[in-house]
């Protein structure tokens, strides 16, 4: 029996009629429609489908219960989400097996979402209460004015999800959307949507009211302008190209919007780096789930000194990566998720090597394992002229190229509209940072492609240019769910002429107060 047949017949035992019947329970939609699985191109489930008319009634459903859940303690509310945290690991098998055939990705690949899930649930569960307490703020007259900052909700969140971690990238923005007190309406892709919808179903598992949290699922261009005309915020992660588009229809509406988007992230090899380190670390940067993560390292800038030792050990490890997915543990990289995605890194291959550029290793695709995989690739001599030089390839092809020294590497590093990740090795970490001090971009990994500054969840995380707006993460990753309440109380005396003062006399006692102020070194 051959690997996609096993796949079949595993796939025929996991998603069931029944199981995809249950999984859609959340799903607002009278139509139907089917998500596909990469690893065969076959049909997985049918699920409900939304029209633009039931948008509105999914977030009408949301928004009769954001009321009662904003005013739950915020302890109950991240009580949920511990819960849900344990739930995840104690069945990870199970979205493990979801996430492969939504995907296409290698199991390792998976499991890096269902991490990611967790740690967003330990953090925010950990944190939401301290975040959202209501803070003393120093008041305009001491004493006298008594001033507190409080945190409201928006109202129903809509979230816009993307297919290539339909896990992680899920429950990393609904969740401390709804931790903050929102209600949220989730349009995932519908090829992703197995897995977000397990996700929902294992929150309701852990407490969270089923109202609270909708989905809907429809083709992009007509179902996610419905999710922006409804929501009180918007959160979107996806193209450059979409996210504009998203921006500007919020933007009309006077709606808040984060935006995470595209990267053609550069991985800056230094002089002194060890080269058998960086080959291997670039492996990870460059090929995790097949190149299809907005974080992943698609330019490596090696200094000349280096450069023959780190490029032929990372052709080396390249050519020994195994390809494959399997409902198991076993491979190195996954398929790309669809016919397009394909189109796009063969086009860009073909395309570089049409205008001098040499591969390395790779460059096939390979439909002896399944209808999208292709090999990881390498090359060399890519200019400004090729499509890959500029443009997000989003699958597993990397450039090399050398450089003369570090000022050169900065320079082609930041010489891109993006600005999401970058890395920097060397044996020298205070070299390092400075170098990456100058980097145009919202992380930067120092002898790391991604997992320490994406996985460090009490540190922001973000694109600066065309890879987008605002932060997930951080303090920032839950508070830009929230609007800021000021409540002041001004006691005993207004801020006003009184005891007699006419307007004059209110206006010296203020100026000698405002001196006095600063001489205390109050602020």
């Amino acid at each position: 029996m051959t690997g996609p047949q096993r796949t079949r017949n595993r796939a025929a035992q996991l998603v069931t009629p029944q199981l995809a019947a249950l999984l859609g329970a959340g799903v607002t939609g009278s139509g139907r429609t089917a998500c596909h699985s990469p690893l065969t191109g076959d049909r997985l489930a049918e699920l409900p489908a939304t029209g633009v008319a039931e948008v509105a009634d999914a977030f009408a459903s949301a928004r009769a219960a954001a009321g009662r859940w904003a005013a739950r303690p915020v302890r109950e509310r991240a009580a949920v989400a511990l819960r849900f945290h344990d739930l995840l690991l104690e069945r990870q098998d199970e979205v493990l097996d979801l996430l492969q055939l939504d995907t296409g990705k290698a199991r390792t690949h998976a499991h890096d979402e269902v991490l990611g899930a967790a740690l967003t649930a330990r953090h925010y569960g950990r944190g939401a209460p301290g975040l959202l307490r209501t803070r003393a703020r120093a008041g305009v007259v001491p004493v006298l004015t008594r001033v507190r900052e409080d945190r409201r909700p928006h109202g129903v969140v809509g979230q816009i999800v993307p297919w290539n971690y339909p896990l992680e990238l899920t429950v990393e923005d609904a969740l401390p959307a709804l931790l903050a007190g929102n209600a949220v309406v989730t349009k995932p892709d519908t090829e992703g949507a197995l897995a977000a919808l397990w996700a929902r179903r294992l929150m309701v598992e852990a407490g969270l009211p089923a109202d609270v949290w909708r989905m809907v699922i429809g083709e992009g261009p007509v179902v996610g302008p419905a999710v922006v005309a409804h929501a009180d915020y918007v959160a979107f992660t996806g193209s450059t190209a979409t996210g504009r588009r998203v921006a500007a229809q919020a933007a009309e509406r006077l709606v808040g919007v984060s935006l995470e988007l595209g990267g053609k992230n550069a991985m800056l090899v230094l002089d002194d780096a060890d080269p058998d380190k960086a080959a291997a670390g670039a492996v990870r940067a460059c090929f995790s789930s097949a190149g299809q993560l907005c974080i992943s390292a698609e330019r490596v800038l090696v200094h000349e000194s280096v450069a023959d030792a780190f490029t032929e050990r990372f052709v080396a490890l390249t050519r020994t990566m195994r390809l494959g997915a399997p409902l198991a543990w076993g491979t190195d990289m996954g398929s790309l998720s669809s016919q397009a995605q394909l189109d796009r890194v063969t086009g860009h291959i073909d395309d570089a090597v049409s205008l001098g550029a040499r591969v390395l290793t790779g460059g096939r695709h390979r439909p002896d394992l399944g209808p999208y995989f292709h090999e990881p690739t390498v090359l060399t001599g890519v200019t400004p002229g090729m499509r890959l030089y500029h443009e997000e390839t989003f699958g597993p092809v990397v450039a090399v190229r050398r450089v003369r020294d570090d000022e050169e590497a900065i320079a082609l590093a930041n010489d891109t509209a993006y600005g999401l990740n970058a890395s920097v090795w060397s044996r020298d970490r205070c070299r390092a940072r400075r170098v990456a001090q100058r980097l145009r971009t919202g992380s930067v990994g120092i002898n790391d492609g991604f997992p320490a500054a994406y996985g460090s969840l009490a540190a922001p995380m973000g694109g600066m240019g065309e890879s987008g707006l605002g932060r997930r993460h951080g303090a920032e990753g839950l508070l830009k769910y929230t609007e800021a309440q000021t409540v002041a109380q001004q006691r005993l005396l207004p801020l006003a002429p009184s005891l007699g003062m006419d307007d004059r006399q209110f206006a010296a006692l203020m100026s000698v107060s405002l001196k006095a102020l600063k001489a205390l070194r109050l602020p």
